[in-house]
């Protein structure tokens, strides 16, 4: 393997994971490819939306979706670590929430911004 499982605490994914990920088992991984399924996903209605490539199934829905996904989780990264006692929630520094909890945001108002900006290429 090309990184271990500090990387699992790095990305904020918690010490239970790293230390899955140190013992061998396939759960870390089988996390890990669903998420990058999902964002892969994500990137393809992104560039189909851009009419970068062909228009994809239940196009506005699902943009609509993931921009309200993305800011909930950002907003709700505002609030959980200070509103929490939840261990899940408590495993990750006050840094990684503001930082993810940014990102999630940026990211969920963009594809909203181009939601909206495309609105008229959706209804064809």
């Amino acid at each position: 393997m090309i990184v271990g499982g500090e990387w699992y605490v790095f990305f904020g994914a918690g010490q239970e994971m790293a230390r899955l990920d140190e013992t061998g088992s396939w759960y870390p991984k089988i996390v890990n490819s669903v998420i990058a399924v999902i964002f892969s996903i994500w990137g393809c209605y992104a560039l189909s939306a851009a009419g970068m490539i062909k228009k994809l199934p239940f196009l506005r829905t699902v943009i609509l979706s993931i921009s309200g996904i993305l800011i909930l989780r950002g907003i709700s990264g505002f609030i959980l670590p200070f509103t929490s006692t939840h261990p899940f929630i408590l495993q990750n520094s006050i840094p990684f929430w503001m930082i993810t909890s940014v990102i999630s945001t940026l990211l969920g108002l963009l594809f909203l911004l181009g939601l909206i900006g495309r609105w008229g290429y959706f209804k064809r």
